[in-house]
């Protein structure tokens, strides 16, 4: 019976609590270096959509910017989308743990056109949180960004109001 080959259970035990220490330590910080890339991804497709609204308004759309005036949503990136400036995934509004929406507002002889794009977390709180910022884009091309209202989206009148991104 002496000569039995094997791990004590005391032994077992050392290494389970081991694993679970160092998985306590590491779990956070890959949900950290997620919402982080979520960001970066949220960034990334506002600079997108910015520079596909201009080349449309400046090809296809004569002038005008893609969308339906006063249409809240995603019709401006389907628009987009039809003429191949922006990818599918974006076109359908949720991209990298974001749901993005924008509007436009048409020319009129005393006014140009305008539009803007928004964009929040698909889930703004929890352990499944995929991001802590909102984003913003309007006309002028200003990345914007607010970490207080995670649920709703920027609008034409408080685009303005974000704080614009350091770089």
């Amino acid at each position: 019976m002496k000569n039995q080959k094997g791990f004590s259970l005391i032994e077992l035990l050392i290494v389970v609590v081991i694993i679970g220490i160092i998985a306590a330590i590491a779990i956070p910080n890959l949900l950290a270096a997620r919402r982080s890339a979520n960001e970066g991804s949220a960034i990334s497709s506002l600079r997108t959509l910015h520079g596909a609204q201009m080349t449309y308004a400046a090809t296809s759309g004569n002038g005008q910017f893609a969308g339906t005036a006063g249409a809240v949503g995603v019709t401006a990136m389907t628009d987009m989308a039809a003429v191949n400036l922006v990818d599918g995934v974006l076109a359908t509004g949720t991209k990298s743990g974001y749901a993005f929406v924008g509007d436009r507002t048409a020319a009129s002889t005393t006014v140009p056109a305008t539009f803007y794009f928004s964009a929040i977390p698909t889930a703004g709180s929890g352990l499944t949180q995929t991001g802590t910022r909102r984003f913003g884009i309007a006309t002028a091309g200003v990345i914007v960004a607010e970490a207080g209202s995670l649920t709703t989206h920027y609008d034409a009148t408080t685009i303005g109001t974000g704080t614009p991104l350091a770089n």
